[in-house]
């Protein structure tokens, strides 16, 4: 279950788009159909490929759904959507694992990700929830390059009154890191986030900066980071299959944060996205307010797609 009291009805309204054109795809799929056929299956798989479930993903899907009317030759079309459900619970529990156990009391957390994707204000919102748990929090702004993004980051800071770490505008951002891991150790802190540049997924030399913040922070705690969190845009659908990709060939990405599904019809690449990466969604984002990001639950979520509520 999400954290927030309120999760299940933030996510009921965050989906409501995608779950009004599931439902309507699905509902135009089996119009006038009794039995689960070849044609129906035709039907479905386009229903999954346009709602950007992706390619690969939709493939595994059909194929086991295939499978089974062959085995059970006469099964209702009522039973279709039970089927679906089954299927999509089984894809993202696969990937579902536990969050990297930290030996140290420090858990240093690196969020990457592309401008644009809500990746600082995913930051913020994730010093929010450590704080609503008891623990002490630090930011880290290694975004340097961008005064906007350090300036983004200090007002989260002050909102959620939590300590900031930053250098000078155009610092080397392993030096913030760096700076931000002994500071925290020092002062006792629980969770350090670092705010990592707007990343183009195509641009080496800034990819080979990710590896260096990874580098200098592991001088001070050895197995740190102990996660790498990808900031994902949902509403972007397929671009956002390659940019998580890319980064997964770049660093070792152990989460994905998925924003906006607020505003999108296309939340299918919650599937699709995990399946494709072997990687857990840890957390989605459902809205602009401070409480909006829920943690990943896919039963949770694909009852709200499939339910009536």
């Amino acid at each position: 279950m999400g954290f927030f009291t309120k999760s299940s009805e933030q996510l009921q309204s965050g989906l409501s788009a995608t779950k009004r054109a599931w439902t309507q795809r699905l509902k135009k799929a089996v119009l006038g159909r009794s039995s689960v056929d070849a044609d129906l299956l035709e039907e479905l798989e386009e229903v999954l490929l346009i709602s950007d479930v992706g390619v690969a993903t939709t493939q595994k899907i059909m194929d086991q759904l295939q499978k089974r009317v062959s085995k059970e030759k006469y099964l209702n079309v009522s039973e279709l959507d039970k089927l679906l459900y089954d299927e999509m619970v089984a894809l993202l529990s696969a990937t579902a694992s536990s969050q990297n156990v930290n030996t140290d009391n420090l858990q240093v957390v690196l969020v990457v990700g592309v401008n644009g994707a809500g990746k600082t204000t995913s930051v913020g919102k994730l010093a929010h929830r450590y704080k609503s748990e008891g623990k002490r929090v630090m930011l880290a702004a290694a975004d340097t390059f961008r005064a906007g993004a350090v300036a983004q980051l200090r007002l989260w800071s002050e909102r959620v009154d939590v300590p900031l770490v930053e250098l000078n505008e155009g610092s080397d951002p392993a030096s913030v890191a760096y700076t931000a891991v002994e500071r925290a150790k020092k002062e006792q802190v629980d969770v350090l986030l670092i705010d990592t540049a707007g990343r183009l997924h195509n641009n080496a030399n800034l990819m080979q900066e990710l590896a260096k913040i990874q580098r200098v922070v592991q001088k001070v705690i050895p197995n740190a980071p102990h996660e790498v969190l990808l900031v994902l845009d949902g509403g972007t659908g397929q671009n956002a299959f390659m940019q998580a990709k890319q980064f997964a060939e770049a660093t070792a990405v152990s989460g994905l944060i998925l924003t906006k599904l607020d505003g999108t019809a296309k939340g299918g690449v919650v599937i699709g996205i995990s399946d494709e990466l072997e990687v857990p969604i840890r957390y989605i984002g459902v809205g602009e307010g401070v409480e909006d990001l829920l943690t990943f639950d896919a039963k949770e979520y694909l009852d709200s797609l499939f339910g009536d509520a």
